[in-house]
């Protein structure tokens, strides 16, 4: 039996859970449950992690469409949380899901590039 498929489900369940005590709603629970189990089965179901090598690219102006983007990614949170104000909880909670929503974008395509090179 796969085994990756029920431990990602209890990484999601508790992942879940921990964030239902900061920010005590159902549905942001479960939806970033539904990430985060996304996330941990691609990582184990196909051996791929987020410390890999990053991406590389050989052009110019690719590298400065990348960091860019990273830019973005590592400052948004933390200027939404600016925005958001004394709502430590809903801010915490935003950050936990932003970042499992990176991290499920970045193995599912990881997991695809390894299963690609399979065929």
């Amino acid at each position: 039996m796969n085994r990756a498929l029920p431990l990602s489900v209890g990484v999601g369940l508790a992942v879940g859970a921990g964030l239902h005590r900061l920010v005590p709603r159902v549905p942001i629970a479960l939806a970033t449950a539904a990430v985060y189990a996304g996330a941990a089965y691609f990582s184990l179901a196909f051996d791929v992690s987020l410390f890999a090598e990053a991406p590389g690219f050989d052009d110019r102006t690719d590298r400065i469409g990348y960091g860019v983007g990273l830019f973005g990614l590592s400052v948004g949170p933390l200027l939404f949380a600016q925005y958001a104000g004394s709502d430590d909880a809903a801010v915490v909670g935003f950050v936990v899901v932003f970042f499992g929503a990176v991290a499920f974008l970045t193995l599912s395509e990881r997991a695809r590039r390894v299963g690609d090179e399979a065929d």
